[in-house]
């Protein structure tokens, strides 16, 4: 049986131990410990993401990311009327150590009561947050099963993603011509000028339903009496209409390109990623229809939703297997108002339990 306070407990001390995308390593060493701990073998693979042993045939794989977005040092979580919140300076953390702690939970409810249980292999990456990095570099031979459920949703746990954006990143670089700003203005080019003008002309925000657009950093100049010769920024667009995705990508290269013509002394260089893939689910597929059977199970009511963020979901599906995304409690993500529903949470130990019991999924 799920232990509540056990769980409240596991998330409350994970959420302490700093985290954010690319400095994994303590959480890494702690988790290591805690799923060893519960008796299974782990290894990190080459890129250090955690995954255990499993030599049966077809195993189950849980799945949750072990990095947070910032501002996520020194997280100071507690227990407000039912929910855990932190104290407002920083991220709660919940996404994704809401997951990480459901999954730990469902193990040590198994090993408490000496529950059979089918095969299962757990996955826990770093670099979630900045590009799914960690799943991208995942070394797959260490996986046995097709089956994924990814514990990375926002609010609760019956709440699936059935669509997920594909997602460019692009960073510009703008060179234009230092000059002292009080003294010979007129013999400078600024960067910051043409930076400015090519994010004034590109699209942002909500563009459609299916689409987004985001100038999510920017950086130039040296010193404010001087013309700035180099000014950088970078942003990323989303879109599950893969007709949308090329168009904007025609739009960026046709704006750079105007700004190009405009400022011809100017060096105007780009690069553009695609981080991951959409995809598409929809009831009929077989592992929609076990995680949505056992949902039922619960008195849960299976809420298929689309979703504007990925998950290593993405890159999962994009690698051949069967993955899907449930909720893991956190709501109001990447924000200092994020927040986890306890009773919520422990649904998504409850599911993730289920998971892994016989016959649960049929």
């Amino acid at each position: 049986m799920i232990n509540t306070q056990r769980l409240v407990d596991t998330f409350c001390e994970i959420v302490q131990i700093d985290s954010v995308s690319r400095e994994e390593d303590a959480i890494a060493k702690d988790l290591t410990y805690r799923l060893k701990d519960l008796g299974l073998d782990v290894v990190e693979d080459k890129f250090g993401n955690l995954v255990t042993i499993q030599k049966e045939v077809n195993p189950l794989i849980l799945s949750a990311h072990m990095d947070t977005v910032e501002p996520g040092r020194g997280i100071k979580p507690k227990v407000v009327d039912g929910r855990i919140v932190s104290d407002g300076t920083t991220i709660l953390g919940g996404d994704c150590k809401a997951g990480v702690a459901s999954i730990l939970e469902a193990i040590a409810s198994l090993r408490d009561d000496n529950t059979e249980h089918i095969p299962f292999q757990v996955v826990f990456t770093r670099g979630e947050e900045i590009g799914l990095i960690g799943a991208a570099h995942l070394d797959f031979d260490l996986l046995h099963g097709q089956n994924i459920v990814v514990f990375d949703g926002n609010g609760p746990v019956n709440t699936i993603t059935s669509m997920s954006p594909t997602s460019v990143h692009f960073d510009v670089k703008v060179v234009g011509r230092a000059a002292h700003a009080g003294v010979e203005p007129e013999k400078g080019l600024s960067a910051i000028r043409i930076a400015a003008d090519i994010i004034m002309r590109l699209p942002q925000g909500r563009l459609d339903p299916e689409t987004t657009m985001n100038i999510g950093k920017i950086s130039g100049g040296l010193v404010r009496n001087a013309v700035p010769a180099e000014a950088e920024f970078a942003g990323e667009f989303r879109s599950r209409n893969a007709e949308t995705v090329e168009l904007l990508k025609l739009q960026v290269s046709s704006i750079l390109e105007h700004a190009r013509d405009t400022y011809k002394d100017a060096k105007i260089e780009q690069d553009a990623e695609v981080m991951f893939k959409m995809y598409q689910l929809d009831s009929e597929d077989p592992i929609v229809k076990m995680v949505s059977s056992i949902m039922n199970n619960m008195g849960l009511s299976p809420n298929p939703r689309p979703s504007g963020g990925g998950t290593d979901a993405n890159i999962f599906i994009d690698k051949g297997f069967n993955a899907v995304v449930v909720g893991m409690a956190t709501n109001a993500m990447h924000t200092v108002n994020e927040y986890v529903i306890v009773d919520e949470l422990r649904d998504a130990a409850t599911f993730c339990e289920h998971l892994v019991k016989p016959g649960s999924g049929k």
